[in-house]
């Protein structure tokens, strides 16, 4: 299931850009200066920012920017202008890792993570990115420890972010219970969450709670954020539970707004079990 949740972000299946949902579920976002920093400590204005930080600052957010539109080279090149001019800038080893894992180079990622972390300990966003770096790697309990690291931190306003990664992170080591405790504190936080909604459908069509899923997975649909997956998920769901009617609405929802989706071609040889 988690690489199907990242390759839906990639791809922007729910026609989210890699600075909205990418960024802020499943990989966290630089923090330059300018904003109070995650891990509660003072707000940087303009009377204490240094003329070195300012340019630095300037140049991440350049990084940032580019890696939102997915020219990951530009952004590198602009993280290396901000590392000359602030070579201890967390924020940019933070956005630097963001990058690396995009480019599937997990190693240096990995390395610019371990960096940020040893100049900003306390920091949750770069927690959560490193937990969600080795729950790629199938290292599940260093994960779920970093993810609790940045669950523990008292200012840390970005929790169902880092709930949603443990309840993905738990699902994909098979701890099933687990994980849905997890997207379920993840949803009670942000209910809006299409990603947090499909996954906890799944998880819970998966063990048999069809009653449960359906009623996720029909506030979904019943939404503007509904995608070709979550409709296809909704119809075998239904047909499961014998709502016919709602079946069949679903898929002329299917074939309506998504023609041209491999759901829908699966849908019109009633092939269930894909």
């Amino acid at each position: 299931m988690m690489g199907t949740v990242v390759d839906w972000l990639q791809r922007g299946r729910w026609g989210l850009v890699a600075g909205g949902m990418a960024l802020a579920v499943l990989a966290g976002c630089a923090t330059p200066g300018g904003t109070a920093s995650s891990d509660g400590s003072d707000i940087v204005t303009a009377s204490d920012e240094t003329e070195t930080h300012r340019r630095a600052r300037i140049r991440l957010e350049l990084a940032a920017s580019y890696f939102e539109r997915g020219q990951l080279t530009v952004a590198l090149d602009e993280i290396k202008r901000a590392l000359a001019i602030e070579p201890n800038y967390a924020d940019a080893f933070n956005l630097r890792g963001l990058v690396f894992m995009r480019m599937d180079d997990l190693g240096l990622a990995e390395e610019s993570f371990r960096r940020a972390m040893a100049l900003r300990p306390s920091d949750p966003d770069v927690a959560h990115n490193y937990g969600w770096l080795l729950c790629q790697q199938k290292k599940f309990a260093e994960a779920d420890q970093h993810f609790e690291r940045a669950l523990a931190q008292r200012n840390y306003t970005a929790r169902s972010k880092t709930y949603m990664a443990q309840g993905l992170c738990h699902d994909a080591a098979g701890q099933a219970g687990l994980a849905e405790q997890s997207l379920l504190k993840s949803y009670e936080l942000d209910p809006g969450n299409p990603v947090v909604a499909y996954n906890l459908a799944l998880l819970l069509q998966r063990r048999g709670d069809l009653t449960r899923a359906q009623f996720y997975i029909r506030r979904l649909n019943n939404s503007e954020l509904a995608n070709a997956q979550s409709l296809w998920l909704g119809i075998k769901i239904e047909r499961t539970l014998g709502s016919d009617v709602a079946m069949r609405q679903l898929g002329e929802q299917l074939q309506k707004r998504f023609p041209e989706s491999r759901e829908l071609g699966a849908y019109k040889r009633r092939a269930f079990d894909e």
